[in-house]
């Protein structure tokens, strides 16, 4: 099989296994999407699940989040880890949000990815999530992971991954792909081990078996 057939394999086994692919992280507007995927880095969604309501009721908008500080905002988030620099990246992003963008979330990757903080992972996770746009790709941990083992890149690089699996992936599917990659990861293809014989990709997965334990 070529890597665009492994791809279009993937995206429908995938999607059989994971019909309903979602954002893990709860939120209510573009802005809490923001602030919660920034929150993630090297946290679970899960924590950030439980921080997010205190936080956003204290900090409803970006106008809120501008005016604050970043000690005030790091007493919300203390439990997400690294909680000096996310509190610094928020204020400050807010704050830009706030005199450039007249305090709306931008639907580009490329303007989002001018605000303190935020890299491509989370700006194509806006443009997909939020505002609908095909062909983004939420090159993660997961998504790295498993596409390698796939057999669809021998890639590090976050960026060059991410335009390598735009090229194999339908543009209409590769947002939620990357959700369910996301599932299949924590479940299945773990970093620990690879569960392949239960895994609904085992049949042309160039790595299946390979380090598998079980």
């Amino acid at each position: 099989m070529t890597k665009k057939q492994i791809a279009l394999a993937a995206v429908a086994a995938l999607k059989e296994e994971y019909p309903d692919a979602i954002c893990s992280l709860t939120y209510k507007d573009p802005l809490h999407l923001l602030v919660a995927t920034r929150l993630s880095a090297q946290c679970t969604d899960a924590r950030v699940n439980m921080v997010a309501p205190a936080l956003f009721e204290r900090f409803p908008d970006a106008q809120a989040f501008a005016g604050a500080t970043p000690e005030e905002v790091a007493e919300y988030i203390k439990s997400c880890g690294l909680y000096k620099t996310k509190s610094r990246d928020i204020v400050a992003m807010a704050q830009m949000l706030c005199s450039d963008y007249d305090g709306q979330v931008p639907d580009s990757i490329e303007e989002l990815t001018k605000l303190p903080g935020i890299g491509r992972k989370t700006a194509n996770l806006i443009c997909g999530d939020v505002f609908d746009q095909p062909g983004v790709v939420v090159v993660d941990t997961h998504c790295i992971r498993i596409t390698r083992r796939l057999g669809l890149h021998k890639l590090t690089d976050q960026k060059k991954i991410e335009f390598a699996l735009r090229d194999l992936l339908p543009p209409e599917e590769s947002s939620d792909f990357c959700h369910r990659l996301v599932l299949h990861g924590r479940a299945v293809c773990t970093a620990r081990s690879q569960k392949c014989a239960v895994c609904c990709m085992k049949d042309f997965c160039r790595g299946a078996f390979k380090d598998d334990k079980k």
